[in-house]
């Protein structure tokens, strides 16, 4: 079966519930502190991994107490490590707060995350194989991103690029995308456009489609997703209504379970549906990667809303 390489970031995310989002300069009382691996990078690999991928992750930790759990969390999913450096100082570190209706805001400390450089990529490129699939983000310099790109496009590796938190992505790169997987703010830091709703959403990928990226993904939230690839199929996925308790990690669990699907070669309204599902199963748990389905849990799911 072809690898799934993660090349991304690593956090432990440490999570504050409360009733509401503090306003500035107010002070309000929390309902408790949990610490959970997190990270976009090593969110997407576990989801990628409980979905039946085979899968590799990239990045750096760092020398404090956190190090040791972000990489044997991976480990325990079957996830390969062996990519994974030490950097001097801390790994990286998410602040998370989540009110009573699921919602969340983050403020992410890179740390390790923002050493990882280019030339540390050396070792996982080498190993890399034409039908492999890398999957990427924002959470590492963007030189990093960027040479794995162009590396992988080079040996014929196919490019998930999920461009959170949200940047302008240059155009000279489009071409070297196979699959860009964002969400409306994502959109509008590329395209400049606002969206709202699934007309903008529709225009927006088509505008993708005619940069050069082969196929586009643009998550909406409730109002779930809408794919469009470069010959015109256009497809709207509708979300799953479910009791939300904790939304982090949700486009996260979306991007690797779609991976892994893909990588199966289940057809894209197959592996968008199985996608869609995953997410919604993830916002039901409190948490990052504890909150992430199995494939068992996502497929029992998806019979039960066919009765």
């Amino acid at each position: 079966m072809s690898k799934i390489v993660v090349i991304g970031s690593m956090n432990m995310d440490i999570v504050n519930h409360v009733e509401n989002h503090p306003q500035p300069g107010e002070t309000i009382k929390g309902w408790g502190t949990a610490y959970h691996p997190g990270g976009k990078g090593a969110n997407q690999a576990v989801a990628a991994a409980r979905s039946g991928g085979q899968v590799i992750m990239a990045g750096a930790v760092g020398t404090d107490t956190f190090s040791g759990k972000l990489v044997s969390t991976l480990q325990e999913e079957g996830i390969n490590t062996d990519f994974i450096l030490e950097k001097d100082g801390t790994s990286g570190i998410a602040f998370i707060t989540v009110d009573s209706s699921g919602e969340n805001t983050i403020i992410l400390s890179e740390g390790s995350n923002g050493k990882f450089m280019p030339d540390d990529l050396e070792p996982i490129c080498r190993m890399m194989e034409s039908g492999d699939v890398i999957l990427l983000q924002n959470e590492i310099p963007w030189q990093t991103t960027e040479y794995a790109i162009q590396t992988a496009y080079s040996k014929g590796v196919r490019v998930i690029l999920n461009p959170a938190p949200a940047v302008k992505v240059p155009k000279e790169l489009f071409p070297f995308v196979d699959m860009l997987i964002l969400n409306e703010t994502e959109v509008e830091a590329i395209t400049d456009k606002p969206v709202k709703d699934i007309d903008q959403a529709r225009n927006a990928a088509s505008q993708l489609n005619e940069w050069n990226i082969k196929e586009v993904i643009i998550t909406l939230g409730k109002n779930g997703a809408i794919y469009r690839n470069q010959n015109g199929l256009e497809l709207v996925t509708p979300s799953f209504s479910v009791n939300a308790k904790d939304t982090t990690a949700a486009g996260d669990t979306f991007i690797g379970a779609l991976a892994a699907e893909r990588v199966l070669g289940h057809p894209i309204q197959d592996c968008l549906r199985y996608a869609t599902a995953a997410a919604a199963l993830s916002v039901t748990v409190q948490g990052a990667q504890n909150s992430i389905p199995t494939r068992e849990k996502i497929l029992s799911f998806l019979k039960s809303m066919e009765k």
